[in-house]
């Protein structure tokens, strides 16, 4: 058990290794390009990424299942929030920068997480979950703050980048759940169909036509392919055998890879702060993991412990 917990926190952190390299290749998209269809685009890509990956893994059974129609509302409402994230996040970052519109989207969803966990399943994250978060976000606000530019805050930019983490952490939580039911890949097949389907439409309405180069194409394919295809495709996997606020709270080892591919793809030169912050974050990540470690040993033993024929069947949070 400890070794699936463990392979699975690898594949979330994973997820937001490849999700950290997403602004270092926004930085060698033309300046012209509409983020707005950046955001669109990739879950398009991705979405097709996904369909390619279930034909293949699925081998000629389709896509639909009894399983599957069952949870169709609930897909339905994961791929409206995974939407949501995406156009208010850019929104968001365009009206209050990126130092400031990333710390408060990545920030506040470990936040959002554990509440919506408290609130919807009533049982709240441990006290020791809250600790390592809140270093993990402190960190993590460090790391990005190193290149505010002194744009002024934007009220309406502030409340943007909330409901982007929101709009996360309500998409994790549910497709905890979903992905006990049905295969991963499936689910996250249709999830960014769905997303795909509301984010281009808006993308179009807000931008108007799409228009860029051959380097624009290559970042938006790069961005669907890999930040968000295989990143999704390992956190779907992950949440199986995690809780859904750890994996929220794992998202924040994305700053850190950020940190360091603009050391040393862009050649940017941070403040000692920024180090402070990583170490900050790291020392959380790890408090996170081992929390999530200790209850899910404490599972298996009252597991163990409980009269047969009442143990549960399956295993994560």
């Amino acid at each position: 058990m400890k070794h699936t917990l463990m392979t699975s926190a690898a594949m979330a952190l994973a997820a937001a290794a490849l999700w950290g390299t997403t602004g270092t290749a926004q930085h060698f998209a033309p300046a012209a390009t509409s983020a707005y269809w950046v955001g669109a685009l990739r879950l398009l890509v991705a979405s097709g990424f996904f369909a390619v990956f279930v034909a293949w893994q699925q081998r000629g059974h389709g896509f639909a299942s009894v399983q599957l129609r069952a949870v169709a509302g609930w897909i339905a409402v994961a791929g409206g929030c995974m939407a949501a994230y995406n156009l208010t996040f850019f929104a968001g970052v365009k009206a209050t920068g990126v130092a400031t519109g990333t710390a408060l989207a990545i920030g506040s969803g470990p936040i959002w997480a554990g509440v919506l966990q408290t609130v919807v399943s009533r049982t709240p994250p441990p006290a020791a979950w809250w600790l390592g978060t809140l270093l993990a976000i402190a960190g993590a606000v460090l790391l990005v703050s190193g290149n505010s530019t002194g744009q002024p805050i934007d009220p309406l930019g502030v409340v943007l980048c909330l409901l982007a983490g929101l709009s996360y952490a309500t998409y994790t939580l549910i497709s905890k759940k979903l992905v006990a039911q049905v295969a991963p890949a499936v689910i996250t097949l249709w999830t960014f169909t769905v997303a795909a389907a509301i984010a281009v439409p808006v993308a179009a309405l807000v931008s108007g036509p799409f228009s860029s180069n051959e380097a624009g194409w290559v970042v938006v394919s790069y961005l669907g392919l890999v930040t968000t295809g295989v990143a999704y495709l390992l956190f779907s996997q992950a949440l199986r055998h995690l809780s859904g606020a750890t994996g929220v709270t794992l998202a924040l080892a994305e700053p850190a890879t950020a940190f360091v591919l603009a050391i040393v793809v862009v050649g940017e030169r941070p403040q000692w702060g920024a180090f402070v912050g990583l170490g900050l974050l790291l020392t959380g990540l790890g408090f996170v993991l081992w929390t999530e470690s200790r209850g899910s040993q404490r599972s298996i033993e009252l597991d163990d412990d409980a009269p047969a024929g009442t143990r549960a069947t399956g295993c994560g949070s």
